[in-house]
């Protein structure tokens, strides 16, 4: 059985030595692929397609037309509007960008096996044992491919490499639930408590995440709730209450993380001509943040704003 976990592959699109706002001390963060929700304020928009893509920077491309001569499906062509892609066509092969001379195109996303990803994990052992640091599975959303996930969770645990897992909790709750024994820290976003607010912003229903998350605690899973601070979306009295009410009730929280809204999310849609629903945003101020912060701590929460 372990050997057949060995040989299961997934699809990542980054991997962050060095992390220090995923779980406790320095860690290595693998960025899988593909999310099930699309969050107006992504900060990884490019993760959100589950299939490996190049991404287009056109402030890059200085209009050769290597990338129109590369792509084996005609999924590129030149336009009086510039080089244009068409989504429907392109099969992912990232021909173009290996042809751009400029960097203008970029693949995102790569398919790896278990040992692959390990490999590179444990070259970061020393600093792991330094800092009381470890492994994140973050996204995009790593349940999104739960067997690739839960088998890296799994050869890092027999590694003694401690454990974190970055989730939206928009998951099969038995593919929750086998997660725990692997996991040392879940790290579980509580984005919007109403459920047609949340549908609105986040285009799914939050009641599988609000269950999920209900079952983590009650299996004693250690849980930092993390709640990303989007104007104007999740920072009415309504939801700050319904989140403090919720999460007072269930002991395995240790904390919540108020995480604010910054432009880096405007920055990386423009950056990779991904529209952006949420132009001109402008971040929380600290004073929002702080009442934000004793709001919830008023129903015994602990709070921390930032990662």
């Amino acid at each position: 059985m372990a050997a057949e976990f060995k040989k299961t592959r997934g699809i990542v699109f980054d991997f962050k030595r060095y992390a220090l706002h995923d779980g406790p001390g320095i860690r290595a963060s693998v960025h899988f692929k593909g999310c099930p929700l699309a969050c107006l304020w992504c900060h990884n928009p490019e993760s959100q397609i589950f299939e490996p893509r190049p991404l287009f920077r056109p402030e890059r491309c200085i209009g050769c037309g290597a990338c129109v001569g590369a792509c084996p499906k005609g999924a590129v062509r030149a336009s009086e509007a510039g080089l244009l892609t068409d989504e429907t066509l392109c099969a992912g092969l990232g021909r173009c960008a290996d042809a751009c001379p400029s960097g203008a195109r970029e693949m995102c996303g790569k398919s790896v096996g278990v040992d692959e990803v390990t490999h590179q994990i444990l070259k970061e052992r020393l600093f792991f044992e330094q800092s009381g640091g470890g492994v994140t599975l973050t996204g995009g959303e790593p349940l999104s491919q739960p067997e690739f996930a839960i088998a890296i969770l799994r050869e890092c645990k027999k590694y003694e490499l401690h454990t974190t897992l970055d989730t939206s909790g928009f998951a099969s709750p038995s593919v929750i639930m086998e997660t725990i024994p692997h996991t040392d820290l879940f790290l579980y976003d509580i984005k919007i408590m109403n459920p047609d607010r949340h549908r609105e912003f986040t285009g799914v229903d939050n009641e599988i995440i609000l269950s999920n998350l209900s079952k983590l605690a009650s299996a004693g899973a250690e849980i930092w709730a993390r709640m990303p601070f989007i104007p104007g979306i999740n920072t009415d009295l309504e939801n700050l209450n319904a989140a403090g009410k919720f999460i007072s009730g269930l002991n395995a929280v240790r904390q919540l993380n108020i995480l604010p809204y910054h432009s880096a999310a405007e920055d990386k849609h423009n950056r990779w001509g991904i529209k952006f629903g949420l132009k001109g945003l402008r971040p929380p101020t600290e004073q929002s943040l702080r009442s934000a912060a004793k709001i919830i701590e008023s129903f015994g929460v602990k709070v921390l704003i930032g990662g």
